[in-house]
């Protein structure tokens, strides 16, 4: 399993699907290879913090972490735009639902295409240099959500700054 699947799902809203497969998850990351140490690290503790926490606490906290606080949106263009300004965010949405196309995918959630679970997902299914250039284009955006989530002391944090670390060219020449 990718590490953009496995992030996709622990970053998405939290239900009783997710806590069932938590063991599998750990499995996975455990036994990935393409994942280091310090990622599994804070991949577990996450896990870690959704298996000893009730799933409606869980869903509360999302909630007021991502939904209900604008500068924590895990819709990426919300950073560069705004929700308001639909003149350049509308553009941008639909390029990106495009490419969605232009690789066959059908985008069956009721989800903007911006939404970081579904913008990994995409990435999972992309070859490794291909989902790094792709997510390099929203480095800056990820860096101040990264930012942003740490100083607000959310557990999903170090996931964001997974996600970050991977999304620059500079991996690209390691």
């Amino acid at each position: 399993m990718s590490i953009y699947k496995i992030l996709s799902a622990l970053l998405d809203y939290p239900d009783q699907a997710l806590i069932d497969h938590l063991p599998e998850i750990r499995d996975e990351i455990g036994k990935s290879q393409d994942i280091d140490t310090a990622e599994k690290e804070s991949m577990r503790k996450l896990l870690d913090h959704l298996a000893n926490t009730p799933l409606i606490d869980l869903q509360e906290d999302y909630v007021k972490t991502f939904d209900l606080t604008p500068e924590h949106s895990l819709h990426l263009t919300h950073h560069l735009f705004g929700d308001d300004n639909d003149r350049n965010r509308g553009p941008a949405l639909i390029d990106l639902g495009e490419l969605y196309k232009d690789y066959g995918i059908t985008v069956a959630s009721n989800e903007l295409p911006d939404f970081l679970p579904l913008v990994l997902e995409f990435a999972a299914m992309l070859e490794d240099n291909e989902a790094t250039t792709f997510l390099s284009d929203a480095n800056k955006v990820l860096t101040v959500l990264t930012d942003n989530l740490t100083k607000a002391g959310t557990p999903y944090a170090p996931l964001l700054s997974i996600v970050k670390s991977r999304a620059t060219l500079t991996r690209l020449a390691a």
